[in-house]
């Protein structure tokens, strides 16, 4: 290897300072957390009694403080606040995921529980992060919940922002290509399918505090690869987006919208019958 640019890594190493949690332990946090919550994937970990959950529980806060603490050494006792704040949070996080399970199951005739939703479907394990995520936040912690959503985005090709606000019983159909912006709100009861881009209508850097992303009100149902963009964007509650629909404008409740398209049928004639001596315009063959 050349040894300037070995002199080059090791100056760079050398003056560096950790601004950012190590992206292992962020994995680990969430992975840690998601089986304690859910035994589907807590493999030979058995618990007897609640103080043993709780002891985990203690554990897990424990790391998280360490994660947090990397990033903002000097705010120990805001990192305590938050983590505390988190964890009491817990119970109705674990209520609104419970309802996502559920509503997958119940939205999609190819789920066969809840128990197979929780431990085989994408969409389920996003919106999992997303709720997690979306605590600290709200708690304005910087870049770590940015780090928990982009894992979920790595694994499962669905790109949900911490930023954006999600109701209960959120279904997110296959998933592969959905995008959902920072200042997206989302209702309740609302079913989206792969491909769905809930964006802005422009991407200057000036526009970062301000809401760029659609709402998107209850029991909505977006099929696949629907473009919804803008902040001032609505679609009512009860409303049907078509797949492949490019929407800026609000629409009202109960709206169904829908992209035509024209398909053009030709009837081509066979060359090589047509080319074949023996063919007799206005016979059986006779190809138009």
């Amino acid at each position: 290897m050349d040894y300037k640019f070995i002199s080059n890594l090791l100056k760079t190493r050398s003056v560096y300072q950790a601004v950012f949690p190590p992206k292992y332990k962020v994995e680990r946090f969430l992975q840690e957390l998601l089986e304690l919550l859910f035994p589907h994937f807590g493999g030979e970990h058995d618990y007897f009694t609640p103080e043993e959950i709780n002891g985990k529980f203690a554990l897990i806060e424990r790391d998280l403080k360490k994660i947090l603490k990397l990033q903002q050494p000097d705010q120990a006792k805001r990192i305590d606040k938050i983590t505390n704040r988190f964890f009491k949070k817990m119970p109705e996080i674990y209520r609104m995921l419970c309802l996502d399970a559920e509503a997958i199951y119940e939205g999609d005739p190819a789920a066969e529980s809840v128990d197979e939703v929780i431990s085989a479907y994408p969409g389920f394990f996003a919106i999992y992060t997303y709720r997690v995520a979306h605590e600290f936040y709200l708690s304005d912690i910087p870049v770590f919940p940015r780090m928990l959503t982009e894992l979920a985005h790595v694994l499962t090709g669905i790109d949900i922002h911490p930023g954006a606000r999600i109701g209960e019983s959120f279904f997110i159909d296959h998933g592969t290509g959905v995008v959902i912006g920072e200042t997206t709100i989302i209702g309740k009861n609302v079913k989206i399918y792969q491909g769905v881009t809930l964006g802005a209508l422009s991407v200057q850097k000036n526009m970062s505090k301000i809401k760029r992303h659609p709402t998107i009100e209850d029991n909505a149902i977006i099929y696949s690869n629907a473009t919804i963009l803008g902040g001032d964007t609505v679609v009512g509650h009860d409303s049907v987006i078509g797949g492949n629909v490019w929407l800026t404008k609000s629409v009202p409740p109960y709206s169904m919208v829908y992209h035509t398209s024209e398909v053009k049928v030709s009837r081509k004639t066979n060359p090589d019958v047509k080319s074949n001596p023996k063919f007799k315009k206005g016979g059986k063959h006779d190809y138009k």
